[in-house]
């Protein structure tokens, strides 16, 4: 019975006829309260692994997963010798994306690292460099990679990838492009994943064009109009970090519910028009926490999406630790 079940954790329950791309959320905020940091989990609903979508918070989000039981394929007999906590960790994450170099992307990552199995991480230029001559040292923390300065103890392949150019995911099954994004100042990026004819963006933080001076949501908008027309995009992942009345001086390359719906009109201009993106999952990342009395900025943030949802999407906030199949 132990070996059947393990067996079923390792793969052998996985339906063949993919529909659509399973995420998880180990952590939904920005700053400014550790433990609940920007870090998600997809992956192909055909596949056993998963891909993380920054590294945020990664063991706190998993052990509160395990409690709302978005791993029913792991339990604690088939996870031995190994915690439940600890064999999601080691054995069912197959990768990361890290889509900028701030630590609240990126925190947990490396505090887990001396505990992780041998991983690819995958990002742009200048967060692979990032992580490469900031993070893993040998100073800050040891240098868990297979590239830079001091020891190389190898636990993670950093793999640097061009803008817009298709490479595969290790062996999460998934197909990845990269895209860049302005960070009010820092480069950041969105990865569209795909499986099958089927695709989910997620996006690292981003400010609004007009703020940042950049073109690269435009951009990115474009292509995700064409995955809307083809109908292959699932769904996406995107930040809005503070309620509206931020100042733009103050948005430190973060978006607003009225920047995001402004955005979501160029994307609908590109999808296809009016009732293009009726029903789009919008998953709202990266809100920021307030230490003002009274002040709860995330109730504050999804109705205001609500009343100006002209484009029709499916605003949805996740909770550290929910599970969304998206078909």
């Amino acid at each position: 019975m132990k070996k059947y079940l393990l067996a079923l954790m390792i793969g052998c329950w996985i339906n063949p006829a993919a529909a659509g791309f399973d995420v998880i959320a180990l952590g939904v905020n920005g700053g400014v309260e550790e433990g609940n940091l920007t870090s998600y989990l997809v992956r192909s609903d055909d596949q056993k692994l998963y891909l993380g979508l920054d590294a945020g918070s990664v063991l706190p989000g998993i052990r509160k997963a395990l409690e709302k039981g978005s791993f029913p394929e792991v339990t604690a007999e088939n996870a031995a010798p190994l915690t439940p906590q600890g064999a999601v960790f080691r054995n069912l994450i197959g990768g990361y994306f890290i889509s900028h170099g701030h630590l609240d992307h990126l925190a947990g990552l490396i505090i887990s690292s001396p505990e992780d199995t041998k991983k690819p991480i995958y990002g742009t230029a200048d967060t692979i460099g990032t992580l490469r001559q900031h993070y893993f040292n040998g100073r800050v923390w040891p240098n868990f990679t297979d590239s830079g300065s001091g020891l190389r103890i190898g636990t993670y392949r950093l793999n640097l990838q061009r803008p817009d150019q298709r490479f595969s995911l290790g062996l999460t099954g998934l197909d990845g492009r990269i895209f860049p994004l302005s960070h009010g100042g820092t480069p950041s990026s969105m990865i569209l994943v795909s499986r099958n004819k089927e695709s989910f963006a997620f996006f690292g933080d981003t400010g609004p064009d007009e703020v940042e001076k950049s073109k690269n949501l435009d951009a990115t908008w474009r292509v995700l109009g064409e995955e809307i027309k083809a109908k292959r995009l699932k769904g996406m992942i995107i930040e809005t970090s503070y309620p509206d009345g931020v100042p733009d001086s103050k948005l430190f390359g973060h978006l607003t519910p009225d920047w995001l719906l402004k955005e979501l009109g160029y994307l609908q201009q590109y999808a296809g028009g009016e009732g293009s993106l009726n029903g789009l999952t919008v998953i709202i990342s990266h809100v920021k926490p307030s230490l003002k009395a009274g002040a709860d900025p995330e109730k504050e943030i999804m109705a205001q999406l609500e009343k100006g949802n002209t484009p029709g999407v499916k605003f949805v906030r996740m909770q550290q630790g929910d599970k969304l199949t998206l078909e």
